[in-house]
C-alpha cells in the first residue's frame, strides 16, 4: 500500500460506514428525515442550490481567512509583548483571558452597531474568536525558551530584538503553529455566528434555510463550513511542515 492510501483510508473508512449508515436508517425510516436528513438530500441540495451556496461558502472563506490572518499577526503580536515582563503579562494577560470567555453570539449585534452589516462584522467576528489561542499558545512557547540558550545570547552580548528574533521566535514556532491549527477551525465558527446576525454567507444561507424548514440545505451549509474550515486547517499543517520538517521531531517522525 502506497503511503499516499495511508494517509488517506483511516478517514475515509468511518466516513464512508457512518454516511452510509445514515442513508440506510433514513431511508428505512428508524431516523425521520425532520430529524436528519439522508446524506444524499445533503448533497442533492449542494448540487441543486450551487450557485447561492457557492456564493455563500466565497463570502464565509474571504471573512474566516481575514480574521484568521488578522488574529495571528496580531495574536502572535500581543504575546510578544506579554512576553516582554512579567509585570506586563500579569497586569493584561487576565483581560485576554477574560475576552475570550464573554461568548461571541452575545456581542456579535454589539459588531452590527460598530461596524454595519457587511464583512467588516463578520471578520471582527472570526477575529475575536480565533485570537486568543495564539496568543496562549505563542506565549507559551516564548516563555520556555530554554534558559540556557538564553543565558548564552546575554554572554554573548545579544539585543533583546536579536533574542527575540534569532531565538525565542523560532524556539516558540511550533506553539505558534498550534495556536493556529486552533485558530483555523475557529476562525470559521466565528465567520458563521457573525453571519447569522448580518445575514450573509453560510450562516445567513444556514439561518434562512432552518426557517424554512430545508434540513437539507441546513447540512449542506455545515458541510460546506466544515469543509473550509478543514481547508485552512490543512493549509497551516502544510505551513507547518514546510517549517519544521528538517528541525522539529514533530514533523521528523511522521
Amino acid at each position: 500500500m502506497s503511503n499516499r492510501w495511508r494517509v488517506i483510508l483511516p478517514p475515509l473508512v468511518p466516513f464512508v460506514v457512518v454516511t452510509v449508515g445514515v442513508e440506510v436508517l433514513v431511508r428505512s425510516g428508524v431516523i425521520p428525515s425532520y430529524v436528519l436528513p439522508a446524506p444524499s438530500a445533503v448533497f442533492e441540495s449542494v448540487f441543486r442550490d450551487f450557485r447561492e451556496l457557492a456564493s455563500a461558502t466565497w463570502s464565509t472563506t474571504k471573512a474566516s481567512v481575514a480574521g484568521f490572518a488578522a488574529s495571528g499577526a496580531i495574536g502572535v503580536l500581543i504575546a510578544v509583548a506579554l512576553s516582554s515582563s512579567r509585570w506586563v503579562e500579569r497586569a493584561f494577560y487576565p483581560y485576554a483571558v477574560f475576552f475570550q470567555t464573554v461568548p461571541i453570539i452575545a456581542i456579535a449585534p454589539l459588531l452590527v452597531i460598530w461596524f454595519g452589516f457587511d464583512l467588516r462584522t463578520v471578520i471582527a467576528s472570526a477575529f475575536i474568536v480565533s485570537v486568543f489561542p495564539v496568543i496562549a499558545n505563542t506565549l507559551t512557547g516564548l516563555l520556555s525558551t530554554d534558559p540556557a540558550l538564553r543565558d548564552l545570547f546575554r554572554l554573548y552580548g545579544a539585543s533583546p530584538a536579536a533574542t527575540l528574533w534569532k531565538l525565542r521566535l523560532p524556539s516558540a514556532l511550533p506553539s505558534i503553529l498550534t495556536g493556529l491549527r486552533i485558530a483555523a477551525g475557529l476562525a470559521v465558527i466565528g465567520a458563521i455566528v457573525g453571519e447569522f446576525i448580518s445575514g450573509s454567507g453560510i450562516g445567513g444561507v444556514i439561518d434562512v434555510a432552518r426557517t424554512q424548514q430545508r434540513l437539507d440545505k441546513v447540512f449542506a451549509g455545515l458541510l460546506l463550513s466544515s469543509l473550509l474550515g478543514l481547508g485552512l486547517f490543512a493549509l497551516v499543517n502544510l505551513a507547518s511542515r514546510l517549517a519544521l520538517r528538517h528541525w522539529h521531531a514533530s514533523e521528523q517522525s511522521r
